[in-house]
């Protein structure tokens, strides 16, 4: 059979140190993207889109076996294509995984998991929200599990300090310094406020939402972080956690999103 005659002239070729070693790389790159490839998927839970990925590969090695007129790249094009639909299906989470790999993140605080000092948290940050809801005061906040890059952090001013529902309130207060950024919520601190952050680059949000809510959607796309978004113009509080927004948040579900928080994404962060 061709294929298999063309296997035995590259095992031949290996006596030849420049193809042994030009074949070896190719291998390697070939197998590292392969390897990638489902390790992202495990990591993202897509049973199904691995499974897909193993009988494209398997298809692909039959169709050379019995095929005599299919080219040899034909193992590498199909995978190739399938890789680049997962790249376009998975872009926010691999845009987070690079910024997230690239630049470097601080961890600026220790939670502290005291039921008492997290529900008051919790308590405060919802009363910040919905008392600039009510004056129509805009705001964003992120919840962060100490991930957030240092450039970010950076652009705006450390603070450090613990939360309260004044401190929220007096940061956006308008024309005060800050108000235009972003604060950043580490566990049971905020570490910084007047923070500029990445807006995201989608094309069909409504038109009410302005650049807060897309540096509220950017961040999130980046960065595996929680935002809070308060609208200045109609005092809507909306959520939004790997880039997608959920607008009207009431108590209950705010509650339920810093809960999340503070229980569960902190804990999964090792804090």
């Amino acid at each position: 059979m061709k294929y298999w005659n063309n296997f035995l002239e590259l095992i031949g070729s290996f006596s030849d140190p420049k193809s042994l070693i030009s074949s070896l790389i190719f291998i390697f790159a070939v197998t590292f993207v392969y390897y990638i490839t489902f390790k992202f998927l495990k990591n993202n839970n897509s049973s199904n889109l691995i499974t897909i990925f193993v009988l494209i590969l398997f298809f692909g090695a039959v169709v050379l076996l019995l095929a005599e007129t299919i080219p040899n790249g034909f193992f590498i094009v199909l995978p190739t294509l399938y890789i680049f639909f997962i790249l376009i299906i998975y872009s926010v989470e691999i845009k987070r995984t690079i910024w997230s790999s690239q630049l470097s993140a601080e961890k600026t605080t220790t939670v502290d998991y005291d039921q008492q000092k997290i529900d008051n948290c919790i308590n405060e940050i919802i009363k910040a929200l919905q008392n600039m809801s009510k004056n129509d005061i805009g705001a964003l906040i992120v919840l962060s599990n100490g991930n957030v890059p240092s450039q970010i952090l950076d652009s705006g001013v450390r603070l450090n300090c613990d939360i309260s529902s004044q401190l929220i309130e007096s940061v956006f207060f308008p024309k005060t310094p800050l108000h235009d950024g972003a604060l950043i919520i580490n566990g049971t601190k905020i570490v910084a406020a007047g923070c500029f952050l990445p807006l995201t680059q989608k094309e069909n949000l409504p038109k009410e939402l302005g650049s807060r809510h897309r540096a509220g959607i950017g961040i999130t796309e980046t960065i595996d972080v929680t935002s809070l978004v308060v609208s200045e113009e109609t005092g809507i509080i909306s959520t939004v956690k790997a880039g997608k927004i959920t607008r009207y948040a009431d108590t209950e579900m705010l509650k339920n999103v810093l809960s999340k928080f503070y229980w569960q994404d902190l804990f999964a962060a090792g804090r």
